[in-house]
């Protein structure tokens, strides 16, 4: 299971474990993770690879913006993030 650009992932140690962010970059072992809350888009954090859940996979407008390279913004980010944990609540996830 490779994590790369576009996918929903939960963070797994830290301050910020439980938390739901995107993978907005990657680099090597790491990925480069916003929420569009605490973590923007402009100052992503840094985790390794090792430090992360993959939960899905993202598709849509930002899907296709963040492959192509463009920027995205927080409220963009935001609105997955609730529309992806709606989603799972509906379905009896978390």
């Amino acid at each position: 299971m490779t994590i790369g650009v576009t996918d929903v992932v939960v963070s797994l140690n830290g301050r910020d474990e439980g938390k739901r962010f995107i993978v907005i970059g990657s680099d090597g072992d790491y990925s480069l993770l916003a929420d569009g809350k605490g973590r923007r888009a402009e100052k992503p954090k840094r985790k390794k690879n090792k430090h992360l859940q993959l939960e899905d996979k993202i598709e849509g407008t930002i899907a296709g913006k963040l492959l192509s390279g463009e920027r995205v913004t927080n409220n963009e980010i935001r609105r997955v993030l609730a529309d992806y944990a709606g989603a799972r609540e509906d379905k009896g996830g978390m």
